[in-house]
């Protein structure tokens, strides 16, 4: 006897037929709720924001990629959702066939997308909290731990996931809405067979679309370097949109990449014709999804860059550095003297040897400066007497202690810089020197540079011929005075009489000295003499403890960090451990993210494409044949966005080490070389997984 269901038993049957097509959609936006609570709960974590220097590059590109990465997924949840719903239009098709109306339907339809997307992207929201611990206790316990890796969350990472989970729903439902009020019942029924187009466009978009995303990554870096050259204004924010010819030209590639494909084929104009023609019946989701795939593979090679671009850089330092041992005090502390220093190394039978000391002074120093406008984002470059802190030594000093001449002529200055030039305190525009203490001036002019890794740091360094010297420092106090040390260890050096020269060292500082590189005494002055506070002395300073001497914002930013090559080297990982681990981070979350769409959007194409290939077996096409379309329309989607994402963010990141000063050091060119090693890694995993998906594939289509 037949059973006759109503309407409401036969939405109940469509539904459950339509069963994975709603595992589909919920995977993927619970994919992208997740990766964005993950991310967003490590960017605004205590752990570290308290490491990243506040306005630096490091924050700039952490911010960067998860700008790129929150694009990528919300394209992901709309293709996600118009693929659900493109399905969901037959079933709507066939109860609006046999009678229901817009007005019944949409109670159901309204409700079932609005579970379908609150649940999923809740269930991602609160994952993401739990993944970003995992992982980061599995880099604790196999990669690095230290203090400053103790994990803690900021509730107000909830913002952004918020955000996107209305973004989410709120889509959703407008999706839904749109589709209801569609009139022609037969094109709602053949929704999900109906071809979706690109607009094609001659050859020469693939082409145009790889020099725009250059140039669009030439101007956004650019742009905000020439507010400050031209305009003299610190760049807003929204220059940011000069990056969007970049956009434009990636979905150019993409367009190209599905339209037209990069082999040639006039010879052979029917080859691989049914993979591309797959493509191109999809041809909206698929440009969408390539773009996604490129821009999380892009930000999954820019993050991992950041290890080798800073460590390169700072173990060959460390590795030229030319003692074993250098540092500096204020002559009014009680600094281990030289006896002292020596009786600790024999604990270690460690002898020490070439050792030297000097003098330094601290005065004033004027220079042509950044003056703000109040309340505005221009500023002039105006000169300013007393501008800023510079440790002076005499030429005696300085010859004594580098063993490098200094002919510096009375009334002039030399600035000591490093020797690849990079240093970023440089002063050649000063007029004049001022003792602190008795206000007594020294006119001055610029006379040239000296060259000295170790003397360089936070604040500048000069050299005065002897008699200026001597007639400047004349009434200056123990405070503004100070001396540099220096000496190797004959033989090989042991890390724990580091480690406890360290701890003496730090505490025979008193509390005078508990200050961060950039806290700078003479502008203190200056300001408080114009009756205004210093911003220094106010809660923008972050703060530097002797009670966390081990930390990162410590080791970096202590005014006297010592320079003891064989801690830096041992203790370099651990000190950059929550940089190094944020990066790590992001590069394992983008590219996870970005194989799962490749491998969603394989098997998309794959089998709703299912009866073409049943269609092909009937016609007596070989097990051969459908493998190579099948590696054809796999390898477009894994291996074009692979090719394109990590060749546009290397260059990016070639251009952006060759603009830090318009050439490529030693340094920064192993590491460029040290990141073609990473893309090859990154490539090999793509890889991994293309066969991988190749492989399912095959056995779904039972080919």
């Amino acid at each position: 006897m037949a059973h006759i269901m109503n309407m409401k038993q036969m939405e109940q049957k469509l539904q459950k037929a339509d069963r994975k097509q709603s595992h589909l959609y919920l995977f993927c936006n619970f994919m992208a709720l997740m990766i964005i609570s993950a991310y967003s709960a490590l960017m605004f974590s205590p752990t570290v924001q308290n490491v990243f220097p506040e306005g630096g590059d490091s924050a700039k590109q952490m911010y960067m990629i998860f700008v790129m990465t929150l694009i990528g997924c919300v394209v992901f949840t709309i293709y996600a959702l118009g693929l659900f719903f493109r399905h969901k239009s037959g079933q709507l098709g066939i109860l609006m066939a046999l009678g229901a109306s817009r007005k019944r339907l949409a109670p159901g339809l309204f409700r079932e997308v609005f579970v379908l997307s609150s649940v999923s992207a809740l269930a991602g929201i609160v994952a993401g909290f739990p993944f970003v611990w995992v992982i980061w206790q599995g880099f604790r316990l196999v990669l690095i731990d230290s203090s400053d890796m103790v994990l803690s969350f900021d509730l107000k990472c909830l913002i952004v996931s918020f955000l996107f989970f209305l973004l989410v729903v709120g889509f959703a439902c407008l999706t839904a809405w749109r589709y209801l009020r569609k009139t022609n019942i037969m094109e709602v029924i053949r929704e999900e067979h109906i071809n979706e187009p690109v607009k094609e466009l001659g050859k020469w978009c693939g082409s145009v679309g790889m020099v725009l995303i250059f140039v669009g990554a030439a101007l956004g870096y650019g742009t905000p370097s020439l507010c400050h050259d031209w305009l003299h204004m610190y760049p807003p924010s929204w220059l940011g949109i000069f990056y969007a010819p970049a956009l434009v030209g990636l979905y150019m590639v993409m367009l190209h990449t599905v339209v037209h494909g990069w082999r040639n084929n006039r010879k052979n104009p029917y080859r691989n014709i049914i993979s591309r023609s797959m493509m191109k019946f999809q041809g909206k989701q698929t440009v969408n999804n390539l773009i996604v795939i490129t821009l999380l593979i892009a930000g999954a090679c820019f993050g991992i860059f950041y290890l080798p671009a800073s460590a390169v850089s700072a173990l060959v330092r460390y590795a030229n550095q030319a003692y074993d041992y250098f540092y500096h005090y204020r002559a009014d502390q009680n600094v281990p003297d030289r006896e002292a220093v020596e009786a600790l190394g024999n604990k270690y039978q460690l002898t020490l040897k070439d050792w030297g000391e000097c003098e330094y002074i601290t005065l004033g120093m004027g220079e042509r400066t950044i003056v703000e406008e109040e309340g505005s984002s221009h500023y002039d470059i105006e000169y300013v007497p007393m501008a800023g802190e510079e440790k002076v030594l005499s030429e005696d000093a300085y010859r004594m202690l580098t063993g490098q001449e200094a002919d510096v002529e009375p009334g002039t200055y030399m600035n000591i810089i490093d020797m690849d030039e990079t240093s970023l305190y440089v002063n050649n525009s000063a007029r004049e020197f001022t003792n602190m203490v008795t206000r007594k001036q020294l006119d001055t002019e610029f006379a040239g540079y000296l060259y000295h890794d170790l003397l360089c740091d936070q604040i500048g360094c000069s050299v005065l011929s002897n008699e200026d010297y001597a007639l400047i420092s004349e009434g200056l106090t123990d405070d503004w005075k100070g001396r540099f040390v220096q000496f190797n260890i004959d033989g090989k050096d042991d890390y724990q009489f580091a480690n406890a020269f360290y701890n003496l060292f730090v505490y025979s500082f008193d509390k005078s000295c508990e200050l961060p590189n950039y806290y700078d005494r003479v502008q203190k002055i200056r300001d408080n003499e114009a009756g205004e506070v210093y911003w220094g002395d106010t809660e923008d300073m972050s703060a530097v403890s002797y009670e966390h001497k081990d930390s990162f914002q410590f080791r970096v930013f202590w005014a006297y960090q010592p320079q003891f090559r064989v801690l830096s080297q041992n203790d370099y990982l651990r000190s950059m451990a929550v940089l190094f681990m944020m990066f790590l981070f992001i590069c394992i979350v983008c590219m996870l993210t970005a194989l799962v769409v490749c491998y969603t959007r394989c098997q998309t194409i794959a089998l709703n494409n299912r009866y073409i290939f049943d269609d092909l077996k009937k016609l007596g096409a070989s097990p051969q044949f459908l493998h190579k379309e099948i590696r054809s329309q796999c390898k477009n989607v894994f291996q074009v966005p692979a090719i394109i994402g990590m060749t546009a963010i290397y260059m990016f990141f070639v251009m952006i080490l060759y603009g830090n000063d318009n050439r490529l050091l030693l340094t920064e060119i192993l590491a460029m070389f040290v990141c073609l090693g990473i893309l090859g890694v990154l490539a090999t995993i793509v890889y991994v997984v293309y066969r991988v998906s190749v492989r399912t594939i095959k056995r779904q289509l039972e080919i």
